[in-house]
């Protein structure tokens, strides 16, 4: 069969692997159009790698992990080698150790590690057939570790079919197959044909198999067909065709033989064992299986293979619902229950036609172990089961109702709100009906952080336990409160949580989370910040016991009140909880604000280090990331390339308008640059907002009185210096009070400007706010030049522009550098800082190597394999002009 080129591509993508460039690609083409052909002759003839293999079956879709079984079942005793976090969730995924929940993601660096270690004694080529049909667990594994092969002697190969690509397999290397060209088809027909067929019947053959191989070898094989005058025997597509053809070859077998195929139809593993005892069940005998065999539809070894995918859905179908059922019976009884437990569940389910509370009870408790391994969806489809085999219909209802939880958890709101509807029909209590109103609501919720959606959540939280409905609530203020809401809705929102929320004393620290956002949103400053401090003070006492979603939120409060000390201890703190509890799902955001802290600090480079870890956890997890922190970075270096790149990405690609963020940055970097228009237009933008009910970052008002004193417009400062002041007054912190100290001089509005900036940069030397500091001796720089006092200004100006520099806010550093030219003196030039040399993703690596953390350490943290971080690092020493680990704990990192 010529495909010359299409098998040069392949083989030179797998064999790359050999020397440390692994791939992955997906070959792709309709049923029978040569895939598995071609795969069998590159990987038949590969000399010296581990090959392992899996397919996908329709009949396993739900059962989780499945293909990752079949994949790295062969090669799991290299798993001792792999860090303790990634061994624990590789034997959790295998039913081998104690621990349950194992995070996905953790999971897919399991079995990333564990190819690495096996590469590290031969080359591998995992190959996966049908992978359309992969269950969606191991989907998500295959598609995390496909993408991260590029540095190993690894090589993914995929099979699908080219209709319903699954996610993620999308978006690899594609190999697409096409059909035959009509010489090579014939070709195909001269070598298959043992009889002399007329040039008719070949026209026939192939116009209608189109060129696909496995069309035309079994139209070659009936070729009597095509000998009869009349229309064409064919259906609508050569799939149908085929379909058709294995059938019309099944059913010319005796009928043992045919019982038998249709058994190992219904057995998707081929384990031929297991087929051996539920024959005997059956009272038939396996060795039939070679008529089978004989006759083109199946090959027989350590495991049954069927000839093509198509034989076992077309024998599948064509038996009928009695003898279908009945071959699971036997499936289900030859199954170890102590081994298998799950897969005995699945073929009892699939045997029987009534509602069997035993066989529902089999199922939930399925669902529940794949729920504890981490598989909402395999969960879902078992309890969605179960609940369609239970008799009682409110006990019905409920396991629907469990099944569209599973659904939603796995990201299916969709396919949940359908489970939903159908439970809603069964009859329910009181607490069923509450149960499916919240559940409803939360999909609502979901699918949109609208505001209907939200007070439909808020309305149905009354029905929960107080705890619960309070933790509810927070969760939905605080998501609405950051959204770019029409303006109103916010506060009208927190009204209604208000009037329903339950008091609850002593109040636990979520309770006085909540209070503080409410109150933040909803009083004036000097009357919401005694609240935001008493709920700092509570969670900082329990922050070993807080969720990291929680600290996020303190976060922002922290920040808002100018608390630095509070600031770096909380967003460290929260980084730290979201590692140890293995919540992958808010380390991103936690991370960000871990950035937002550092630009607060003047350490750029490690918020860049800390945006670049939180990139990485949202790309492994496929998950959009938020830009709010990284333009805030942007801003304050100064960089308007990237911001205006950042810019253009806001709201779209499943992005959310960040407007507070994007609002404050915007005005720190036009400050920075000297457009003080532009800085106070977006400072205003802000202020209105927040004067219309919705959410805004508290320090853009020091931007906007900033602005306007340098745009000549002071009358526009008048509402953001009475913001300044009373959180000054409220919480007279050194931050909150050089923040008002330098509005006030900046506006010329005490007696003595000159006092007034000097105490404000003493009370910023007092915080741990470098840059703000740096940038109060750059303004009463500027002030003492134009009060014509160029020896003195020139003090500030070079003290300012060092600091910076050093930090590496470039925009103010320039302005700084402008004033010290306009009095006569030229700025010194930054030396050349080798690090800056580095990418962020490069430096962080660095500074974990330098810390002592191994390849593979690092690698865990990044969701790399340690293959790919030896090549960062080749490339740090590459550019920092060093050669070990030693010379690099050497550097100033």
């Amino acid at each position: 069969m010529a495909r010359h080129a299409e098998r040069r591509e392949f083989d030179r993508l797998v064999r790359s692997a050999a020397v440390g460039r692994g791939g992955a690609v997906v070959v792709a083409g309709e049923a029978g159009i040569g895939k598995s052909a071609l795969i069998d002759a590159v990987v038949g003839a590969l000399d010296g790698f581990e090959v392992l293999r899996a397919a996908g079956t329709e009949f396993e879709r739900d059962l989780l992990y499945a293909t990752l079984h079949q994949l790295c079942a062969p090669v799991l005793e290299h798993r001792r080698r792999l860090p303790p976090v990634q061994r624990s969730a590789l034997e959790a995924v295998f039913g081998l150790g104690a621990q349950t929940s194992p995070d996905p993601l953790t999971v897919g660096l399991a079995v990333l590690g564990l190819l690495h270690e096996v590469a590290q004694d031969r080359p591998v080529c995992c190959v996966v057939d049908d992978a359309q049909w992969i269950d969606d667990a191991s989907r998500r594994v295959l598609v995390f570790v496909a993408r991260r092969v590029s540095a190993e002697r690894i090589a993914m190969v995929f099979a699908t079919r080219d209709v319903g690509t699954p996610s993620g397999l999308a978006e690899l290397p594609r190999l697409p197959l096409a059909g035959l060209a009509d010489e090579d088809a014939r070709a195909l027909l001269g070598v298959a044909s043992h009889i002399g067929l007329d040039a008719e019947v070949i026209d026939r053959i192939l116009a209608e198999a189109h060129g696909n191989p496995l069309a035309l070898l079994e139209f070659v094989h009936h070729a009597e067909p095509f000998g009869v005058p009349g229309p064409p025997r064919f259906r609508a597509s050569v799939v149908d065709t085929l379909e058709e053809q294995f059938v019309q070859r099944f059913e010319r077998l005796p009928d043992a033989a045919r019982s038998l195929v249709v058994l190992a139809a219904a057995e998707p593993v081929g384990d031929l064992d297991l087929l051996r005892r539920a024959a005997r069940l059956l009272g038939l005998d396996a060795a039939e299986l070679t008529v089978a065999e004989n006759a083109g539809l199946l090959v027989l070894g350590p495991r049954l293979r069927f000839r093509h995918p198509l034989v076992r859905s077309a024998v599948y179908a064509s038996a009928s619902p009695e003898e279908r059922r009945k071959k699971h019976g036997a499936l289900a009884k030859a199954t170890d229950p102590e081994t298998d437990p799950d897969r005995q569940a699945w073929h009892r389910a699939h045997a029987i036609i009534y509602a069997d509370e035993e066989v529902a009870a089999e199922l939930e408790r399925s669902a529940d172990r794949a729920r504890l391994r981490g598989g909402f969806a395999a969960s879902a489809a078992f309890m969605e089961r179960a609940g369609l085999l239970t008799p009682a219909p409110g006990r019905q209802a409920g396991r629907l109702l469990l099944a569209a939880q599973s659904r939603l958890l796995a990201g299916a709101p969709e396919a949940a709100r359908a489970l939903v509807t159908r439970a809603e029909r069964r009859a329910m209590d009181a607490e069923g009906r509450a149960k499916a109103r919240l559940l409803r609501a939360r999909i609502d919720y979901q699918l949109s952080h609208g505001p209907q959606a939200t007070a439909r959540l808020v309305d149905v939280v009354t029905e929960l336990a107080p705890d619960q409905a309070r933790d509810t609530y927070l969760e939905a203020f605080a998501s609405f409160m950051y959204n770019n809401n029409p303006p109103g809705l916010l506060k009208e929102l927190g009204a209604r949580i208000r009037r329903q929320a339950p008091q609850r004393e002593p109040a636990r620290p979520t309770d006085l989370l909540l209070d503080a956002l409410l109150d933040q949103t909803m009083l004036p400053v000097e009357q919401a910040v005694p609240v935001m401090r008493d709920a700092v003070t509570a969670c900082r006492t329990a922050s070993r016991s807080s969720g990291p979603w929680q600290l996020n939120l303190l976060c922002q409060i922290v920040i808002d009140l100018r608390e630095d000390e509070a600031m770096e201890e909380i967003t460290d703190c929260q980084v730290d909880a979201a590692r140890r509890q293995g919540s992958l799902a808010s380390l991103p955001q936690a991370l960000r604000y871990q950035a937002i802290a550092r630009v607060a600090v003047g350490r750029f480079d490690e918020a860049a280090v800390s945006l670049s870890e939180a990139r990485s956890v949202d790309e492994a997890a496929g998950t959009v990331p938020l830009l709010g922190p990284e333009l805030v970075l942007a801003g304050f270096r100064g960089d308007a390339d990237r911001f205006a790149e950042l810019s253009r990405l806001m709201g779209r690609e499943g992005r959310p308008f960040e407007a507070a963020g994007e609002h404050y940055a915007r005005a720190v970097l036009n400050n920075g640059l000297g457009n003080y228009e532009e800085a106070l237009d977006a400072a205003l933008a802000a202020q209105h907002r927040h004067q219309a009910g919705s959410y805004s970052i508290w320090s853009v008002y020091t931007e906007l009185v900033e602005a306007a004193a340098r745009a000549g417009r002071a009358e526009d400062a008048a509402v953001a210096m009475a913001h300044v002041e009373a959180l000054a007054r409220a919480n007279p912190v050194p931050w909150a009070v050089a923040d008002w100290l330098q509005a006030q001089a900046l506006l010329g509005r005490g007696e003595d400007c000159e006092a007034l900036y000097r105490q404000a940069i003493d009370h910023f030397a007092r915080t741990r706010a470098r840059v703000l500091h740096a940038r109060a001796r750059l303004t009463y720089g500027e002030w003492l030049r134009r009060e014509n006092r160029r020896a003195e200004a020139r003090e500030e100006l070079r003290a300012a522009h060092d600091m910076l520099s050093r930090t590496g806010a470039r925009a103010f550093a320039e302005r700084a550098a402008r004033e010290l030219r306009a009095t006569g003196e030229q700025p010194r030039r930054p030396g050349d800082d080798p690090l800056g040399r580095l990418t962020a993703q490069e430096r962080l690596i660095a500074g974990r190597v330098a810390a002592g953390a191994t390849s593979k350490e690092v690698g865990v943290m990044l969701f790399l394999s340690p293959r790919t971080i030896d090549a960062h690092l080749r490339n740090v020493y590459r550019k920092l002009g060093i050669s070990s680990r030693r010379q690099l704990r050497e550097m100033p990192l």
